[in-house]
């Protein structure tokens, strides 16, 4: 017999696991809208308490994947997503979308996902619009603009239509669930290296465990110890590394690279229109503590996409690819292509 809601329910109340099989179960009902908004908030805030397992994380991660509109794309070498939880309160500009530019001018496919801000003051949607960029193409288009230009943008919502189910009592509950961290597990066309920012510690070890269990093949996933969930300038940054199978836990600091540390303050931005500004400024090669910090990101995410051996190499292709202004005519790349793609009959 499956477990029933009411005994997943009295399972987290007792802080005990709910096991893969049932964790799929549950998660099916959930994703298909036959469990009362009550029960399903009830289940998520009890997983939360108790604190989600790295198993219930990849279970809940795999159904997601199931109920998702997939990109198919024909060659994944050398693609990464470049993604974070959010969640971090640093209100930045858009670290994460900006390197996405460099990374793919640097040779690197990226099949970015990504939504609206929910805590930030800009979410990669926003900015994405705010630099022309269309973000509602058809699986099928997002696909030709990886293949053509290198860079694809999987806006959430059109990909994952299941989560309409959750999404407002995620919002009357304001607090974090499991589903903040089911968003970067489970990218639509299936990047098997990934570039993941984390909004705490403990998330570094669960993630990347629960990517190896996904089946990723190169997998970063990164914590700031200032509380950014991207790589920081601020201070050191916890690296749990997913490569051939095998899972490594280290520190890296910006000091190991050449970087001069710098405080987030300088990146802080109210509005998609100020992230759009800095993010064009980072790309015209304005330098500065944006510029660095988007190099160090794009860098970590070019050894990713194994384009570069070793993130030192990496951060010195993203200066060469901001340098000779590739990384801002991949911008224009995108944005002139995701229009073509959009109006074509």
């Amino acid at each position: 017999m499956p477990i029933t809601p009411q005994e997943a329910l009295q399972r987290t109340i007792e802080h005990r696991e709910i096991f893969h099989d049932e964790m799929l179960h549950l998660m099916r009902l959930i994703m298909n809208g036959e469990l009362s908004p009550v029960m399903t908030a009830s289940i998520i805030t009890g997983l939360r308490v108790k604190k989600e397992t790295i198993g219930e994380i990849t279970a809940a991660a795999q159904v997601m994947r199931e109920f998702s509109t997939k990109v198919h794309v024909k060659d994944a070498t050398h693609m990464v997503d470049i993604v974070g939880t959010g969640g971090d309160g640093a209100n930045t500009f858009n670290i994460s979308t900006c390197s996405m530019f460099v990374a793919a001018a640097s040779g690197a496919k990226v099949s970015k996902h990504g939504g609206r801000g929910v805590s930030s003051k800009s979410g990669s949607a926003d900015v994405m619009e705010a630099l022309g960029i269309h973000i509602n193409l058809k699986p099928e288009q997002i696909a030709q603009c990886i293949a053509e230009v290198g860079i694809g943008f999987m806006f959430a919502p059109n990909h994952h239509p299941a989560m309409k189910n959750v999404a407002p009592l995620r919002k009357e509950l304001g607090v974090r669930t499991i589903f903040n961290i089911l968003g970067p597990l489970t990218n639509p066309a299936g990047a098997p290296n990934i570039l993941m920012g984390v909004f705490h510690p403990d998330l570094v070890g669960i993630q990347v465990r629960a990517l190896q269990r996904l089946g990723a093949e190169h997998a970063l996933v990164v914590y700031g110890r200032d509380g950014m969930d991207e790589v920081s300038l601020g201070a050191a940054t916890l690296v749990g590394e997913l490569k051939n199978g095998q899972i490594t836990e280290y520190e890296i600091h910006p000091e190991d690279f050449g970087l001069p540390m710098a405080s987030n303050r300088a990146l802080k931005v109210e509005t998609p229109e100020q992230s759009r500004e800095m993010l064009i400024g980072v790309l015209k090669g304005e330098p500065g503590a944006a510029q660095d910090i988007v190099c160090l990101n794009a860098g970590v995410a070019l050894y990713a996409a194994n384009v570069a051996e070793s993130i030192q190499t990496g951060i010195v292709k993203a200066r060469a690819a901001i340098a000779s202004g590739a990384a801002l005519a991949k911008l224009e790349q995108v944005v002139t292509r995701t229009h073509a793609l959009a109006t074509a009959v």
